[in-house]
């Protein structure tokens, strides 16, 4: 299987709506970063009420080109696919203006509990003020004038992240859990790379038509491009495999090796999406470790192996 043909063509249109579906808006806040891509894009889904998907970071200038892209609509539903601050804390200041209530999976939470003495490297990234209205499990919906939006739980990028489902369009808002610009970062203890790998053979299940991340442009081809996305996972968790077999006992050993072609600035974010696999494998008994998963960890290969 070929790599995920990434696409890095995109166009912000900061300030302004762009049709991208029937009944669909997509708004770019201007928080352009090396997880975030151009910025985080927000979704209007109806026409005379509607409902605002991903209303973004707290930022005046994105609020007021989503009040001014409503034009007077009414604002059913705010509805977040995960709290990382680029993408829910916009939902306070939407509410108190529209008065429509919030829809989530549920507040912030890590997908395992910390270990004694581990920080949370992306504690400062989650918004832990976002509690929403509306908790969905996986398959409810819920509807407006002419669209209804189905959850479907896609934990693992967070615990608590949550892809959308248009009916009858067959478009799935995919949040941050597919992009057609990069991977996703998943990084304990918020981020599971068993969930997120699970996650990611429900989408293939589904075989929707179009999906709408949360920053850059749409997957067009989903069926093809979440193959090669699954393929490319699986070559990394080899390469992983691949060190500890070797003798590189320690992650940022194995970050020079497998990462040797990426921006030194990324590689504390490499370094967690290898804890990432590494508690995989360890989990799997692919491999075994001195004492719990962690940064500063060794690892070895398992016995028998």
């Amino acid at each position: 299987m070929d790599s995920p043909a990434f696409d890095l063509a995109f166009e912000p249109a900061y300030g302004r709506a762009v049709p991208v579906a029937s009944g669909v808006e997509r708004i770019t806040a201007e928080n352009p970063g090396p997880f975030t891509f151009y910025g985080t894009n927000s979704y209007i889904v109806g026409s005379s009420s509607v409902a605002v998907i991903d209303p973004g970071p707290e930022d005046e200038a994105h609020f007021q080109a989503l009040m001014a892209a409503l034009g007077g609509r009414a604002v059913t539903h705010i509805v977040v696919s995960h709290t990382h601050r680029d993408h829910s804390p916009l939902s306070r200041r939407l509410q108190a203006a529209t008065g429509a209530v919030t829809v989530g999976q549920g507040p912030h939470r890590p997908a395992r509990p910390l270990r004694e003495g581990e920080i949370n490297p992306f504690s400062e990234s989650s918004d832990l003020s976002f509690v929403p209205d509306i908790t969905l499990s996986d398959g409810e919906s819920l509807s407006g004038d002419g669209w209804v939006l189905s959850a479907v739980l896609t934990p693992g990028h967070t615990a608590n992240h949550a892809a959308f489902a248009l009916a009858r369009r067959d478009i799935l808002f995919s949040g941050d859990h597919v992009m057609a610009w990069s991977t996703s970062i998943v990084a304990p203890p918020d981020g599971s790379m068993a969930d997120y790998m699970a996650s990611l053979d429900r989408l293939i299940e589904r075989e929707d038509g179009m999906l709408l991340p949360g920053h850059g442009g749409p997957v067009t081809q989903p069926s093809t491009f979440l193959k090669a996305l699954k393929a490319h996972r699986l070559r990394r968790e080899q390469a992983v495999l691949a060190r500890v077999q070797a003798g590189d006992g320690r992650i940022a050993e194995m970050v020079k090796v497998i990462y040797r072609d990426t921006d030194p600035k990324l590689h504390g974010a490499a370094a967690l999406s290898v804890l990432a696999h590494i508690e995989d494998l360890l989990e799997r008994g692919e491999i075994a470790a001195d004492g719990p998963p962690s940064l500063a960890a060794s690892y070895r290969p398992a016995q028998g192996r």
